[in-house]
């Protein structure tokens, strides 16, 4: 080990490790060990993880693949290994200097890597200034051109961390999988200019054109429903049109902006300087100042009501932890006592309506004065989401103190993971664990008041390292998006007024297929007014050097599966609910009641109302019908079928129309809504031939989802949603 704390090779252990890792002798006719041969990092080219694994590799390529990705010594690689590494094999991250494991055309010898890295540096600059000289010679055309062919569809989708490759970046070997797992599936041909997709374009077009029309249509002036709904209107700013801005919720957030946007602008700038004269060590210090001003700001006299279920939760999670292997029943008692509890804290808030100092005594009674509340009196509504990291901070420790704070594999050579599932899943030491950092992560400011959700582990691990995903150009990238979404909601609501027609039910008269559209809108407002705010402080969180998870990846119009959809939509949550619900209830083991509970909860934890639970229980029931279908038709045989595509698509308009009524159901229009809507789709031929346009309007969608997919496997993007 040198005295910078990196591990030196001599020629010998170079040797050995040549030998391990090929199991060839090397050369040493010239008097001294040959170097290994080595390639150097910046001309590996990715490898798309379809084609590793062709049935026609070899049995030693397999043996050195394994022997490349895992430790020295061969191991049998089992099912659950490829199915976990299947999951980040697209992983983009940088290689340490001096790291070969799992790297094709690596060696473990450093001096090897300082040679030939030395070797190719002229080499590179002298490519990059020909290619500079040529670019400049090169007509603005050409260039332009140029530029356009690195874009993609695909391109469109957001980008995550655990499932974004670079085609700079080495491409890990996958290990081969086992007997019983299928081969991953082999993305196909492109079909976007086929006259088949022609057919499909040309139907989308001329829907959407139809879909955005009659919703501005409904929107008018002069249509005869106007008088019913004028009242929730308020004055815009585009053109001098009126806005609906009757959603509560996001008329909060839009009115708000302003402020919020001043705070997080002076939360970063004092955040930066107290880095620059307090140094990294002494960053928790700021935080916990920043965060009890912020939050005694928000709530006034309500933060002793929060500090008290912290300190509540904080000494739960230390209650009954077992040590020993074998003690399942004290393991299941320790976690039921933490969801027990937290459960409680959610229903008292409710039914108590945020608790008042006066019922604890009539001296405390000035404190519920509107005075002392804050800029957000009702703290109850919001906590919601501070639960969820309560629940994440409790679980992490138990399950951290079972392991005797052992640590997982770590992938980065600081020590902290670079992979967003590996962050989660490392255990911390037990001093990360203290209640300054606890306190930290619950009230986290940019975090606190909607998410994203993060695992207090992913916290820790970034509070000790920035992750390397946070660049300027992601951070440029991700405002310009924030921006677009945010001025398309803005049109949105300038030009079509179906949140209030769906307030009113200002409907009286209008067609079934008008009916439609007015409940696709409120779909995609609902949509984008949670992203919106989402993408707001998740930006914030990363000009503070925070990587929190994306919440929404993919378009609402740009879902199919009901499984896939409940992945990207709200995607933070999901990544907590599998990891402290799904998987403690027995994951896909136990998928059915596992997944009945896991909805209910969700359910209760929007609204403890009838018709949240009701939208949780369809949603559990729409689910079944397409785990049938996985299960029946999982041979991989099937792909190759042209009907094959087909029967997924018609499998897929199907789940789009129940996944619609779902949603109208629970989050729009609610259960009465959605019976006289589809009362009317189907209650006379117009409404039936309505729904048949729509069935086929549907299914090219879906046709053109598949294809999108397909295109993101052909660029090595694998994503599971």
């Amino acid at each position: 080990m040198s005295a910078g704390g990196k591990p030196t090779t001599t020629p010998q252990s170079a040797a050995n490790t040549t030998t391990t890792t090929t199991g060839k002798q090397p050369d040493t006719s010239s008097g001294g060990p040959t170097q290994p041969k080595h390639k150097p990092k910046h001309i590996l080219t990715s490898i798309n993880p379809s084609t590793i694994h062709h049935p026609n590799h070899s049995q030693t390529t397999n043996t050195t693949t394994i022997q490349r990705t895992r430790n020295p010594v061969s191991a049998p690689v089992s099912q659950a290994d490829y199915h976990e590494f299947l999951d980040s094999r697209t992983t983009e991250k940088e290689i340490p200097p001096g790291s070969s494991d799992g790297v094709v055309g690596t060696s473990s010898s450093a001096g090897s890597l300082d040679h030939h890295h030395h070797h190719h540096h002229h080499l590179r600059r002298r490519r990059s200034s020909s290619s500079n000289r040529r670019r400049r010679n090169s007509p603005l055309v050409r260039r332009c051109l140029d530029s356009l062919a690195l874009f993609s569809p695909t391109h469109l989708t957001v980008s995550i961390d655990s499932q974004r490759r670079s085609p700079n970046a080495p491409m890990p070997l996958l290990p081969p999988p086992p007997a019983s797992s299928p081969l991953p599936p082999r993305p196909s041909k492109s079909r976007w200019f086929s006259i088949e997709f022609a057919i499909y374009w040309a139907v989308l077009a001329y829907s959407l054109l139809l879909i955005i029309s009659s919703a501005v249509s409904l929107s008018h002036v002069d249509h005869p429903n106007y008088h019913l709904y004028q009242h929730k209107l308020s004055k815009g700013w585009i053109f001098n049109r009126k806005i609906d801005n009757s959603d509560l919720q996001y008329r909060r957030f839009r009115q708000g902006l302003t402020k919020l946007g001043l705070l997080s602008l002076g939360y970063l700038s004092v955040s930066k300087l107290s880095r620059r004269w307090l140094g990294p060590g002494r960053r928790k210090d700021f935080q916990t100042l920043i965060a009890a001003l912020i939050l005694l700001l928000l709530h006034g006299s309500s933060v002793i009501i929060i500090f008290a279920i912290l300190i509540l939760n904080f000494q739960v999670s230390r209650i009954s932890i077992p040590t020993s292997p074998s003690s399942r029943i004290q393991k299941a008692a320790a976690t039921g006592l933490v969801w027990f509890v937290n459960l409680a804290v959610l229903f008292a808030n409710d039914y108590w309506n945020g608790y008042a100092f006066k019922h604890l005594s009539s001296s405390l009674e000035f404190l519920d004065r509107p005075q002392y509340k804050g800029l957000i009196p009702r703290w109850q509504i919001g906590f919601n989401i501070s639960l969820l990291r309560l629940i994440s901070y409790a679980l992490d420790y138990q399950w951290a103190v079972q392991n005797h704070f052992q640590n997982l594999p770590r992938s980065s050579a600081a020590g902290e993971p670079e992979n967003e599932k590996e962050r989660a899943k490392s255990n911390r030491v037990s001093a990360d664990y203290g209640f300054q950092n606890y306190f930290n992560y619950v009230l986290y400011p940019p975090l606190y008041i909607a998410g994203p959700i993060i695992t207090f582990n992913n916290f820790m691990s970034q509070m000790n390292k920035k992750p390397s995903t946070i660049t300027r150009r992601t951070i440029a990238g991700y405002t310009a998006r924030f921006g677009v979404c945010y001025l398309t909601l803005e049109w949105i609501l300038h030009y079509m007024y179906v949140v209030a027609i769906k307030d009113t039910q200002g409907w009286a008269g209008d067609t079934p297929f008008e009916l439609g559209i007015i409940g696709y809108w409120n779909l995609i407002i609902i949509w984008l007014k949670l992203l919106i705010p989402w993408r707001f402080f998740r930006l914030w969180a990363l000009l503070d050097g925070v990587d929190p998870p994306e919440n929404m990846i993919r378009c609402m119009s740009n879902n199919f599966s009901t499984l896939e959809f409940w992945r990207s939509w709200h995607r933070s949550y999901n990544l907590w609910i599998v990891r402290y619900l799904y998987i403690p209830l027995g994951g896909a083991a136990n998928m059915v009641p596992a997944t009945v509970v896991v909805f209910t909860f969700v359910a209760l934890w929007h609204d403890l109302s009838f018709k949240l639970l009701t939208w949780g229980w369809l949603v559990s029931l729409f689910v079944l019908p397409e785990v049938i279908a996985k299960q029946t038709f999982a041979k991989s045989s099937y792909r190759s079928k042209d009907w094959f595509r087909h029967l997924v698509a018609l499998g897929g308009t199907l789940n789009v129309m129940t996944m619609m009524s779902a949603n109208l159901v629970g989050f729009s229009i609610g259960i009465d809504g959605v019976k006289f809507m589809w009362h009317e789709l189907l209650g006379s031929w117009a409404g039936v031939r309505v729904l048949a346009a729509i069935l086929a309007v549907v299914f090219c969608a879906v046709q053109v989802m598949i294809e999108y997919r397909e295109a993101e496997m052909r660029e090595g993007i694998l994503r599971k949603c």
